[in-house]
């Protein structure tokens, strides 16, 4: 099966989009831009939505949902957010459709048109925002911590399977906070929740960083990410936390009576990760013969195969594969038999590795005489022999070094791939090989915007490890003064 995926080092973004299709992970909709979640692919979304869930609730927050359509006067209040998103926003004008007067078919009612239009949620702050009016007069009713797991649509034009899509999933946090101090450190501790998910649940090393005022998200004062390396050498913005400040609470009036009796408008946070997650998740790990799935996330961590030539061969390999099955799930693992009698082992082997699928077991007759199994590590592609005896423990041990081992590949790949650059002809020519750049740049949005428009890179974020950018240097392409480094790299 492996044979029918692209090499990376043929065609790096063919094999991306053979591996998301042949793994049955997605597939392109009848609808333009959009994508329709295959089962296996969705499973693997459910257990990112499971860990990550987790998190929010254990730092104190709670699930809400707020609705799908937007007044399209909501997004007019605050100018910079409107600004951000009005090319991307799909909008409703009617409200019904009509038998067609003039032949088969249905059309657009023209006596439905709504009063005001409503834009398909892009992202959700200005309505949020008009509720929060409604559940903010006093200091008493503050923070508020609310998440939401949701689709959204934005208008893409060039659209790629999870990467990119007209409608895509993922959660919005939303906060409100009495003072400037308690947003900030929220917008902080949100974007190391996802640094902290993305390192230990995704295996996928991560840099934390501010966007340049240039890149911020529309409408924030702060907006704080996680920027990871592609095997192509591109960077993918992995998730985002933002310091709103006070502006979507100044738009909507959405003020407080502090514990001296006086009024303060509130202070705002948003964060969100998407079904994109699952774009790094295979861009990081996949390999030739298909995807890495970290145990973490893995819907199927353990699938066992029998090899027979004669029914009492099978039914005696089944039995002791269910035996192992039950044995295994009690110490927590997650586990199919392939018990398919349509398909050859060799089939078999080469789907789940397609799938990567983290440990592979084969049974035959001759380890059921002698009480082993085979075992296959996706991550290495090592096969061997053990005892069957104290599987469940082994196999625990086993999948614990995948996960590390996953990741340690991927953080030798990234820490190879940063480098400092000092000239602009050294920065034009390790641009074209791809990796993170660490340069100095004079601040300006001048200065960056010439940076892209010649060489298509960007500043992905000003890192918060200061101890490794924080120092004097001359901008790469202005020659004014800098402060520190910034990292620079071409992205999806």
């Amino acid at each position: 099966m492996a044979k029918e995926v692209t090499k990376r080092s043929e065609n790096y973004s063919q094999w991306y989009n053979d591996l998301v299709v042949k793994a049955d992970l997605a597939e392109a909709s009848a609808v333009r831009g959009c994508m329709v979640i295959k089962p296996y692919g969705y499973a693997i979304w459910e257990k990112m939505h499971e860990v990550l869930d987790r998190k929010f609730k254990e730092t104190g927050h709670v699930n809400a949902y707020f609705p799908l359509f937007i007044p399209k006067s909501f997004l007019s209040r605050e100018a910079e957010h409107v600004e951000g998103f009005a090319k991307e926003c799909a909008v409703v004008t009617h409200h019904r459709l009509m038998t067609n007067p003039d032949g088969p078919g249905v059309v657009v009612d023209p006596s439905a048109k709504l009063e005001e239009e409503l834009v398909v949620r892009p992202t959700s702050e200005t309505i949020i925002w008009n509720t929060y009016k409604n559940w903010i007069t006093s200091w008493r009713d503050l923070p508020i911590l609310c998440n939401q797991w949701a689709n959204v649509v934005r208008w893409e034009m060039r659209t790629r399977l999870f990467l990119r899509t007209a409608e895509f999933l993922w959660q919005e946090g939303h906060t409100a906070h009495a003072t400037r101090q308690e947003a900030e450190e929220e917008a902080m501790k949100m974007i190391n929740v996802y640094a902290d998910f993305a390192r230990n649940t995704m295996a996928l090393p991560v840099v934390v960083g501010h966007k340049s005022p240039n890149e911020r998200f529309a409408g924030a004062i702060d907006t704080l990410c996680i920027e990871a390396l592609m095997q192509d050498g591109k960077a993918l913005q992995a998730g985002t936390s933002h310091f709103l400040g006070q502006n979507f609470a100044k738009a909507f009036d959405v003020q407080y009576t502090n514990k001296e009796g006086k009024q303060e408008y509130v202070w705002a946070t948003s964060w969100g990760v998407s079904t994109r997650l699952m774009g790094a998740l295979i861009m990081a790990h996949g390999d030739d013969n298909g995807l890495v799935l970290p145990p973490a996330l893995a819907p199927i961590q353990v699938v066992m195969v029998p090899i027979y030539k004669s029914d009492a061969e099978r039914s005696a390999i089944l039995d002791r594969m269910d035996s192992l099955k039950k044995e295994l799930e009690a110490h927590g693992h997650s586990v199919r038999i392939d018990d398919r009698d349509t398909l050859r082992p060799g089939f078999k082997f080469a789907e789940w590795e397609l799938k990567g699928v983290p440990v592979r077991i084969a049974i035959g007759p001759r380890d059921l005489e002698n009480g082993t199994v085979e075992l296959a590590r996706r991550d290495t592609m090592e096969k061997f022999s053990v005892s069957a005896e104290g599987l469940g423990k082994y196999i625990g041990d086993m999948l614990d070094d995948i996960q590390k081992n996953i990741y340690a590949k991927a953080l030798k790949f990234r820490d190879s791939n940063i480098v400092k650059v000092d000239t602009w002809d050294d920065f034009r020519d390790k641009i074209e090989k791809g990796g993170f750049l660490l340069c100095h740049w004079d601040g300006t949005t001048e200065t960056e915007e010439k940076i892209k428009e010649e060489t298509k890179a960007t500043i992905r974020c000003i890192p918060v490890d200061s101890a490794v950018c924080e120092e004097e240097g001359k901008c790469i392409y202005s020659g004014k003064p800098s402060h520190r480094r910034v990292l620079f790299a071409r992205s999806y």
